[in-house]
């Protein structure tokens, strides 16, 4: 995940999903079969890859994303990964996040890649489904994520869809793996990380994004008004996570 400028909001009017519940509960469960079958076709030199992520190898980026998934589809699970990481970031002086992961890595690192792939395939729909079913209650809480405010519902249909998404062209600029990239699923992400991203911005702005998961954006009255940026989808989303060089309003930075 990465961390933003921008509206950070407040305890009290933390940041709320925008899209549709039954949108995000599609878009969780096609990203994690999406997970899946691109480690599937990954050649075991690929596996080894260094990534943007750069303490990371692919192999050690699937321990993270197939640790997230174990985390959604136990609640116990989550409970004991929220408790050893808080244990851990208090021990080393680390944001919470970075302990989660780093625990995640080492807890799945013992796996082959096939029993990692099986235990993806295996534990996601359990993890779509009790991301989908969170109660109310608990969709309204607040938490801070490095002095941002987000409700957990933000959390659970927007962040959890996001970071596996962007660890999947992470992977594939590492390998230069296919990234699969369809209107229907890649575009509805992008899209909500566009209008997420001119929120926070706030500014005129004309956007055009190439690829299946592309499109057309503009405010501020009229074509030409604002900054013009033409890039490819994937692109754009690297520069807002802070991978990729980014300037003018693409110094925005959103969350994945």
């Amino acid at each position: 995940m990465t961390t933003t400028t921008g509206h950070h909001r407040s305890k009290t009017d933390p940041r709320m999903p925008q899209l549709q519940r039954d949108v995000a509960a599609r878009l969780a469960a096609t990203e994690y079969e999406r997970v899946a079958d691109m480690l599937d076709r990954l050649t075991p030199e690929q596996w080894g890859t260094r990534t943007d992520c750069t303490e990371w190898d692919v192999r050690a980026m699937a321990g993270h994303m197939l640790g997230m998934i174990q985390m959604l589809a136990s609640w116990p699970e989550m409970v004991r990964q929220q408790v050893a990481s808080g244990r851990r970031a208090k021990r080393e002086g680390c944001p919470a996040i970075d302990a989660m992961t780093a625990l995640q890595v080492e807890k799945n690192a013992g796996l082959s890649t096939d029993e990692l792939i099986a235990q993806v395939r295996r534990l996601a729909p359990r993890a779509a489904r009790n991301r989908r079913r969170a109660p109310g209650v608990m969709r309204k809480q607040a938490m801070e994520d490095n002095g941002e405010w987000w409700s957990m519902g933000y959390l659970f249909d927007v962040i959890l869809t996001r970071d596996p998404f962007m660890h999947r062209i992470d992977i594939a600029s590492a390998t230069g793996a296919t990234m699969t990239a369809t209107a229907e699923h890649e575009g509805v992400i992008v899209d909500d990380v566009v209008t997420e991203w001119a929120g926070r911005h706030g500014q005129a702005y004309d956007l055009e994004l190439t690829g299946p998961a592309g499109g057309r954006w503009q405010h501020g009255g009229h074509s030409g008004a604002g900054e013009n940026l033409t890039m490819d989808a994937f692109e754009f989303c690297r520069a807002l996570s802070g991978r990729a060089p980014a300037e003018g309003l693409l110094r925005t930075q959103v969350p994945f």
